[in-house]
């Protein structure tokens, strides 16, 4: 493990207060801001030495993975003792996470976030109350397997992942594959959406990850988030008892409510790259000396920072306010794709503007920013591409879907 040292720290803490300009970080309660300097200050002393190393190797950094999750994130005691963490303050821990590394960013709301809102919504109360304590504490590890081989934008009306009710044995049988799904392999349970083969609709299942017939394959040759872990699943009669269906999810539209919620978490992922890339970007070129004076003296080059804080200063003001709104239980599908949409857009920006600052050594993991202008193409595209939340948008804008039918 690597350590920080004291100046590195001092560096770090102004580098972030750069970053969150409008000090959009002070809407957090001093609890919250406790529990985030804690994850801060492990991120920057046992995480981030490893980064570059592991991109490389496109392995993830397992020796983190418990410590991670010892750090009690996702319901800090301090902050639940009247009820669930404020939204406010999950946002702020994917921000946090993002900003250090995407692919960390993505393991953990693989968890927190897309399983966990799985779970909260698809469940039955009864198991609701027994698997929640169990995300929570991550001994019950999950993950969302929606993605298709042949179906991603399109997954709504080209899911073929089948499932069939043996009503004689009680269970279903699914036949499919899935892809993409990350964090696959050290899952206890994989939460595979199917077509009910005698409604045509579409059902959701707790499936056992070593399950009689299920097949994962490592996706090799990615050039972004090479350290997550991505599958190619493949179910061959697989066999799932009624009791782990979730029994809440009984269409796409029961589908499309989970990720109206889970869009707004790459929203934060987006907003927390362009800021590390951002922040990357400034340390490099405030210490490398061109011509006799440091980068960061040069006219055009500020005109690029004072671009790159704009958008990151721009995404935050988006992601808290629509977090601020789903917190108050209004949760709308476009408000959730133009935040997607737009700091996507942002992020591409900045990573690329970080790249081109960094002039050459923006191409080596060496100065961070080659990891970010990287990583920023896969959030790009999942969670809804660009031209989807466009649509998504301009749908409740016009009145008109433009989807192709």
């Amino acid at each position: 493990m690597g350590t920080l040292t004291t100046a590195d720290a001092a560096l770090g803490a102004r580098l972030y207060e750069v970053a969150d300009w409008y000090d959009a970080e002070s809407l957090l309660t001093p609890e919250e801001r406790q529990v985030l300097s804690r994850l801060r200050s492990f991120l920057d002393t046992e995480a981030r030495p490893l980064l570059a190393e592991y991109w490389e190797r496109g392995e993830f950094p397992e020796q983190l993975a418990r410590p991670l999750i010892d750090l009690d994130l996702m319901e800090p005691a301090e902050l639940t003792a009247d009820g669930p963490a404020r939204g406010i303050y999950q946002g702020f821990r994917i921000f946090e996470l993002a900003r250090t590394d995407a692919s960390l960013a993505t393991w953990y709301t693989a968890q927190a976030g897309l399983f966990r809102t799985a779970i909260r919504v698809g469940a039955s109360e009864d198991h609701q109350a027994e698997w929640m304590p169990k995300v929570l504490d991550f001994s019950l590890k999950g993950v969302f397997s929606l993605t298709e081989p042949e179906s991603g934008s399109d997954i709504a009306g080209g899911l073929s992942t089948t499932a069939r009710f043996d009503p004689d044995a009680d269970t279903w049988v699914l036949d499919g594959a899935k892809r993409w799904i990350g964090g696959a392999a050290t899952a206890d349970v994989l939460a595979v959406f199917a077509r009910d083969a005698a409604d045509g609709q579409v059902k959701a299942f707790l499936v056992d990850r070593k399950a009689q017939g299920v097949t994962l394959e490592k996706i090799h040759g990615k050039t972004a988030l090479r350290m997550m872990q991505n599958a190619h699943i493949t179910l061959s009669g697989v066999r799932v008892p009624e009791p782990m269906r979730l029994q809440n999810v009984n269409s796409f539209k029961d589908v499309a409510a989970m990720l109206r919620a889970m869009r707004s978490d790459v929203a934060w992922i987006a907003t927390g790259i362009a800021a590390g890339a951002f922040e990357a970007a400034l340390a490099y070129v405030n210490e490398r000396r061109q011509f006799g004076r440091t980068l960061g003296s040069f006219q055009l080059v500020q005109e690029k920072l004072a671009r790159m804080l704009g958008n990151v200063t721009a995404s935050l003001s988006l992601v808290v306010r629509l977090t601020e709104q789903q917190t108050k239980g209004i949760y709308r599908d476009q408000d959730s794709a133009l935040a997607k949409m737009q700091t996507s857009l942002f992020m591409r920006d900045t990573v690329a503007l970080a790249r081109e600052v960094v002039g050459g050594n923006g191409i080596t993991l060496a100065a961070d920013v080659a990891r970010f202008h990287a990583d920023a193409e896969a959030v790009y595209s999942y969670e809804g591409t660009h031209d989807i939340n466009a649509l998504i948008i301009g749908r409740a804008l016009t009145g008109e879907s433009a989807f192709t039918r």
